[in-house]
């Protein structure tokens, strides 16, 4: 396996291994003492990780808060720390989940009798209940603290990004001069009647400077399309003996200085003055000195395309001719087109699995009882089927409430901590962090959708799923009799 293999599946494994730490540590927390559901000693464990992985993405937080430059190998020890930390919470949140059913099955006498009723059944299969409960936790708990975090990076990745071109301009990068020709010609063929704007690098070293700055500014070599293309007004003067800077920046240039060499391994550089006139940038990513091609070529340099550039006022071009453009050219060359900030999407079907994971757990926890357990004595002596399929319905919604509500607390903890460090910047110049703004209407849904749907396909899936026949088991007199232990839950 190569070391991206090897990398992939230890960020795979650790989190999927936590989990199913967290699961079977509820299944064997669950004991069959309903005084006593969880040992003290497992209760004791569980908060102490708990406690640990919260101090954990607590630290890491503190540590990234400020706006600055961050080492990139720390940076990324950081939040590996902190994602350590919220895994080991999730863990720890595992012995709690026993406790939590039993705690509400023993306070729902309290409750009026059909909520009495749906809370009673807890007690059931306690490791499967426990494990179905936790699964659909931690499910809930991944997915909510994905949501947070990418919305957070979303936000900073737009606050960071910088446009490379114009709005809509086409760009074809060419690797080598010995393939110019081919990807010309490709480009002709799918763009027929639009214009190509050359765009030339040269074959040695070329540095531009601007008097009175310290700046090395990037230099555009090409012709006057070029010119054009880059200032987006025609009425810009072109001389091939005239440099022209376009910047943001309030700098009057009246010159430019040239400092290149024919060979890129000369150590000493020969510079000219060239004069220069300052127009304003059009937007960003055309930034920097344009210098016509005919005076980069009287220095005595080789010249090579670089890039073709199809003009944005000319042809807008529509991504399913990029993907043509591209599929044509192959390893010639790489498009580029300037459409603006994409929010990422990558983390959207991964938060779909592990929202179907948490689903999967509230189907586990509501799975038909045993004949012996007191939840199919209770269904038998209902009396009708539309009874006690809403007593399974309420159940249903009931445990993969638990498990939901507990998973959006843990995942909004998880989530809110662990944005700082997932948001740290490595840059040298880094830009102030937006405010995190949490889309809480997506949470709420999850919350509140996934117990509806575990309830949908429970009462549609029910009659197949092993369920008794009420009025059949009403028939035989031993089935309506009450036992000692049930009386509480229909009385």
């Amino acid at each position: 396996m190569t070391m991206t293999e090897w990398a992939l599946l230890v960020v795979f494994a650790i989190p999927l291994a936590f989990i199913c730490g967290s699961v079977a540590w509820a299944a064997n927390s669950a004991t069959r003492d309903r005084r006593s559901p969880v040992t003290r000693r497992h209760l004791a464990l569980g908060a102490g990780l708990c406690v640990a992985g919260t101090v954990v993405m607590a630290l890491t937080a503190l540590a990234t808060r400020e706006d600055v430059h961050y080492d990139d190998f720390g940076s990324l020890m950081t939040a590996l720390a902190g994602q350590l930390g919220g895994l080991t919470l999730l863990l720890g949140l595992g012995p709690f989940v026993p406790w939590l059913l039993r705690a509400a099955e023993r306070h729902a006498v309290r409750l009026p009798g059909p909520l009495r009723l749906t809370a009673h059944g807890l007690g059931d299969r306690r490791g499967r209940t426990a494990a179905g409960v936790t699964i659909t936790m931690t499910g809930t708990a991944v997915t909510v603290a994905t949501m947070i975090i990418a919305s957070g990076v979303t936000a900073m990745d737009r606050a960071e990004y910088v446009p490379q071109a114009r709005s809509g301009a086409l760009h074809v990068k060419i690797f080598t001069a010995e393939r110019g020709p081919a990807a010309r010609a490709t480009l002709r063929q799918e763009l027929p009647a639009v214009p190509l704007i050359d765009h030339y690098r040269e074959n040695g070293l070329l540095y531009v400077d601007v008097p009175g700055s310290w700046m090395t500014y990037k230099s555009h070599i090409g012709d006057q399309a070029l010119l054009r293309y880059l200032t987006a007004d025609p009425a810009t003067p072109y001389d091939e003996g005239t440099a022209v800077m376009i910047t943001s920046d309030d700098i009057g240039a009246t010159s430019v200085r040239l400092r290149y060499s024919p060979t890129v391994t000369s150590s000493s550089l020969t510079e000219k003055v060239f004069p220069a006139i300052t127009v304003k940038a059009p937007g960003p990513g055309v930034e920097g000195v344009f210098v016509p091609a005919k005076a980069v070529r009287s220095l005595g340099l080789q010249l090579e395309p670089d890039e073709f550039i199809v003009d944005p006022s000319l042809h807008r071009t529509s991504p399913a001719e990029q993907e043509r453009i591209s599929d044509r050219l192959g390893k010639d060359a790489t498009t580029y087109v300037e459409r603006g900030f994409q929010a990422p999407a990558g983390w959207i079907p991964f938060a779909t699995v592990t929202a179907l994971f948490a689903l999967g757990g509230a189907l586990v926890a509501t799975w038909p009882p045993s004949s012996g357990s007191r939840s199919r004595r209770v269904l038998l002596r209902l009396g009708a089927r539309s009874s006690a399929h809403w007593l399974i319905a309420s159940r249903t919604a009931f445990r993969a409430a638990c498990g939901t509500v507990s998973g959006v607390a843990a995942g909004c903890l998880i989530g809110l901590l662990l944005v700082w460090p997932m948001t740290a910047s490595i840059a040298w110049d880094p830009v102030p962090r937006p405010d995190f703004v949490v889309s809480w209407p997506p949470i709420a849904a999850l919350a509140a959708g996934l117990p509806m749907l575990t309830v949908l396909i429970t009462t549609f899936a029910s009659p197949g799923r092993g369920f008794p026949d009420t009025r059949a088991a009403l028939g035989s007199p031993a089935s309506q009799e009450p036992e000692p232990g049930d009386r509480g839950a229909t009385a």
